[in-house]
């Protein structure tokens, strides 16, 4: 065999192999009829639309749930259920994350995500809430209520992000792999798996259904690129002293098994959070509240009748 003949082989058998991991968007009407409950839960923000979940007691206090990186606001599902029974609960995808459409001024900073949790307040009238965050969400929902306390009542981390880890520094943007761009072209359901599985304490406990839901919107239209956008533009702010302004009730809750943030990041909230305290679970990871959502929302209820 000529070295142009195998050269001419080996470049077939790599377009056969990229067509065949190709990855394309699904379709939105697909996801829609799939995942959204009502129209009327996609939400005009001024050229381009969040989708959200405005369920319960319009008439009391309001709780706000913030996912996390890469997931969406069915990430609540079994919490939403026994806290409507007693609150409004307000819930919504980040801007390319679920069915919210990307965000068309490019722009995925946290700063931009205050901005529209405001402009949805305003546009839903609730004037103050209770904010619930899990790990990115965690993030927003603190640097939010350091901005704005006038609006928030009482402030819920579930495994918050925040302090400095390998490749997120204080002051620059993360350390994102150029390799992980192939993402927006390629990936493979089976490949993709561990990565939810790894938020975790016990794999088992993903179920199909959740794990279809995790890839079916991942694969939303320009999902991909708002979440590797977001990754790029993250610049970690040092909390130590912007959590110390935070003078609202605080309940941390932190799986013991969490393998993505781990638990050992509570002592640093603690000793920076003037009115704080800590639940942990000792079999649950980095999502306890679709890990076990009996056991994680005690904790809640209770904190927020107190």
């Amino acid at each position: 065999m000529t070295l142009k003949r195998a050269g001419a082989i080996g470049l077939i058998l790599l377009v056969a192999l990229a067509f065949w991991l190709w990855t394309p968007d699904r379709s939105r009407e697909e996801l829609e009829a799939r995942y959204l409950n009502s129209p009327t839960d996609l939400v005009d923000m001024g050229g381009f639309r969040l989708h959200i979940r405005d369920t319960g007691l319009k008439s009391a206090p309001t709780i706000i749930l913030l996912h996390g990186f890469g997931s969406s606001l069915q990430t609540w599902d079994l919490w939403a259920g026994p806290l409507e029974r007693t609150y409004r609960v307000v819930r919504l995808d980040l801007p390319g994350a679920g069915l919210s459409d990307p965000d068309p001024t490019g722009d995925y900073t946290d700063a931009r995500t205050h901005a529209l949790i405001l402009k949805l307040m305003d546009k839903l009238d609730i004037k103050q809430a209770v904010f619930v965050g899990n790990s990115l969400g965690g993030r927003i929902a603190w640097t939010f209520t350091a901005k704005h306390p006038e609006r928030v009542s009482k402030l819920v981390l579930i495994s918050p992000d925040g302090f400095a880890s390998p490749g997120f520094s204080y002051g620059q943007k993360a350390e994102v792999p150029a390799l992980l761009s192939i993402m927006s072209y390629v990936l493979p359901k089976a490949l993709y798996r561990p990565n939810i599985e790894a938020a975790y304490a016990d794999p088992k406990r993903l179920t199909d259904a959740v794990f279809d839901r995790y890839y079916d919107l991942t694969l939303a239209p320009g999902s991909r690129d708002a979440l590797l956008a977001r990754m790029q533009q993250t610049v970690l702010l040092d909390p130590r002293p912007i959590l110390p302004k935070i003078t609202q009730p605080v309940l941390l809750l932190w799986g013991k098994k969490d393998a993505l943030i781990p638990v050992a990041n509570a002592q640093d909230y603690l000793k920076a959070l003037p009115d704080a305290r800590l639940t942990t679970f000792d079999t649950l990871g980095h999502v306890p509240h679709e890990e076990d959502a009996t056991e994680s929302i005690a904790p809640l209820l209770a904190f927020l009748r107190d």
